[in-house]
This record gives structure tokens, sequence and C-alpha cells, in this order.
């Protein structure tokens, strides 16, 4: 039991796929100095990493004082890192990602994360903010379902037309963990199961433009896909 949720006590074993493996993040640390915000992508690409050694019963690399940064190149990554960071959530995961890819958000670990997640929990509340949203119109998709059974939980907005459009998907696990890749049409990204200032510039980036995206313009009219 979660002594300050009051829920149960979420492990951070991923049920979809092997843990996240760190590698080294030179080759990205000069193509991450070049995105708009530069410090907190930096806190990232230069962040240390625990010892392989150091891993262990949950899988995660850990380490008194170290950063867990994880350098992500393959959709098996990407798909483990995005389990692993959203079963560390406690009460908000905040999705930001252009069509809800299916290769990542319709696999049947990471819907089992997010069904346990809000089911255990009575305030739990997940986020979906998508920015070319046609295709979720278009074809099925389970997480798409599930959110229209358990709308009080899962909400999912368009991207307000006036937003700045950006080439970036992530996943940010309440202001604490994150997944971020700097373009969503490629799996080359980074995660961080322990890194509140970066978590927090981008959560204060995903509110702003919750916060101008209409609830009418989210799941009510992909319902009416």
């Amino acid at each position: 039991m979660d002594s300050t949720t009051g829920g149960p006590k979420v492990s951070l074993r991923s049920p979809c796929l092997p843990t996240l493996q760190a590698k080294t993040a030179a080759p990205l640390v000069a193509e991450y100095g070049e995105l708009e915000h530069k410090g907190a992508l930096a806190q990232l690409a230069n962040a240390r990493y625990s010892p392989e050694s150091n891993t262990g019963k949950s899988g995660v690399r850990a380490a008194r004082g170290v950063e867990m940064l994880t350098v992500l190149t393959t959709l098996a990554e990407v798909r483990s890192a995005v389990c692993q960071v959203a079963a560390s959530a406690q009460r908000l995961i905040s999705i930001y990602t252009p069509d809800l890819e299916p290769d990542l958000y319709d696999q049947t670990g990471f819907l089992d994360v997010i069904k346990h997640f809000v089911l255990a929990r009575s305030f739990a509340k997940v986020r979906v903010l998508l920015a070319e949203p046609t295709r979720v119109m278009r074809d099925s998709n389970r997480f798409v379902a599930m959110g229209r059974r358990l709308s009080s939980c899962i909400d999912i907005r368009y991207v307000a037309a006036e937003a700045r459009q950006r080439a970036s998907a992530y996943l940010i696990a309440d202001d604490r963990a994150i997944v971020y890749r700097m373009r969503a049409d490629t799996w080359d990204g980074v995660a961080d199961i322990n890194n509140p200032p970066v978590a927090r510039l981008y959560l204060q980036e995903f509110d702003h433009i919750w916060d101008a995206s209409a609830p009418e313009h989210g799941l009510r009219a992909v319902r009416r896909g």
C-alpha cells in the first residue's frame, strides 16, 4: 500500500517488454543541444548513468544521487520505456502524441498499465493531447475505446489550431518521470524515471496547450468518427 496516496503501490516492473537498458548518450548530446528547451534536455543528455551492476529486483537501474537516464533508439525500447514510466505514476499521466501511435499506445502491455492505474486509484487521471487526430478518427484504437468506457479517468483532446505545432512526442508520469522523443516519426529519444526539473518543464508546456484545447474538440469528436 502506498502511504502517500492510499492506493496500492505500483511496481516499476513493466508487463510489456524487458526493462530499460542504459546506453551511451554521446551521439545524442549535440543533437539534443539544438532543441528549443536546451537547458532541460541538456540535463537529460548529461545525466550520469547507474552502473549495470546496480540493477535491482525491479529491473530499473538505480543508485543514490544518480539520475536514471536511458537512451532509446528502437521501437522495443520505447515500448518498454512508456510502460515503465506510466507504471511509475501515482496520480497523473500526460501524453503528447500525433495520433495515439498504435505501435506504442494500442499495445496490450501498455493498456494493462493504464487500466490498472485508473482502476486502482479513484483520483487517477490520464490526459492525452492529439496533434494530428485524423488517423485516430479513421482507425480503430483500443486506447480510444478504453477512454470511452473510462471517460471520467481518461480525457483525450485535440491540440488547438492556434497552438504551435510540435514535432516531438512525450509521456510524463506525475511531475517526475518522462519519455521524450524529439521527433514523433522516429524512435530516437530518452527516458528518465526520476528527473522532476525536466518533467515539470514539459508538464508546464503540456498544461498550457491542454488549457487552450477545449474539451469539445476531444474525445466526443473521436466518438463520432
